[in-house]
Order: C-alpha cells, then sequence, then structure tokens
C-alpha cells in the first residue's frame, strides 16, 4: 500500500502543516492585493482585491450621459467583470504553488493519487 513501508507520520504533519501556513500567507497575500480593470478606453475603471471584491468604481465624466444610461451600466459592467478576470489570474497564480504540494502529501495516502498523476 505505501511504498518502502509506512509513511512517516510526523513528517506527514509537518508538511500538512506547512502546507497550511502557505495557504493561509496566499490567502493574506490576495486580500492585500489589488488589481484594475477597465472599459471604455479607461471611462470606467473598477479596483478589486485579489479575491475579487470590488472595492472602487472610478467613473470619468465623460462616460455619463443622462440620455443613455445603458451604456454606462454596460461599461461598469465590463471593468467589473475584467477586474474579475485579473482577481481570478492572480489567485490561480498564487494558489498554484499550495495546490501542487498537495501532491507530494498524496503520495500514499488512501484516496489521493500518488504524486505526478
Amino acid at each position: 500500500m505505501f511504498p518502502g513501508g509506512q509513511p512517516d507520520l510526523q513528517q506527514l504533519l509537518q508538511q500538512a502543516q506547512a502546507m497550511q501556513e502557505q495557504l493561509e500567507a496566499a490567502q493574506q497575500e490576495l486580500a492585500n492585493a489589488r488589481v484594475e480593470g477597465s472599459a471604455g478606453g479607461g471611462l470606467v475603471k473598477v479596483t478589486a482585491t485579489g479575491t475579487g471584491d470590488v472595492i472602487a468604481i472610478n467613473i470619468n465624466p465623460a462616460a455619463v450621459d443622462p440620455s443613455d444610461v445603458d451604456t454606462l451600466a454596460d461599461l461598469i459592467l465590463a471593468a467589473v467583470r475584467d477586474a474579475q478576470a485579473k482577481a481570478a489570474d492572480q489567485q490561480a497564480n498564487a494558489m498554484g504553488p499550495v495546490a501542487g504540494g498537495l501532491g507530494a502529501i498524496g503520495g500514499g495516502l488512501p484516496g489521493l493519487p500518488p504524486s505526478g498523476e
């Protein structure tokens, strides 16, 4: 079941603890990170955290046409989506190394594939 005999439980616990610390650090980094999405050539800008929470919306007065609020709404939505896409990329970059470490622990644990699979 385990290549080379029984797993070293202490070593597995240390690996799990290290991964937990890496995960917490990555989550904190994402919460502190800022990304900016924009639309309409910068007429609408949205600032979000690395976790995707929108924290600011800036609208250039040139984007405001009282007779065409639908266009402004579309620009805001596009900028929000742009910011969220950038936040998702940042999440993938921050969490990738942590998620990659799961294979190291799963090397012989029941229900988890061995490393490299």
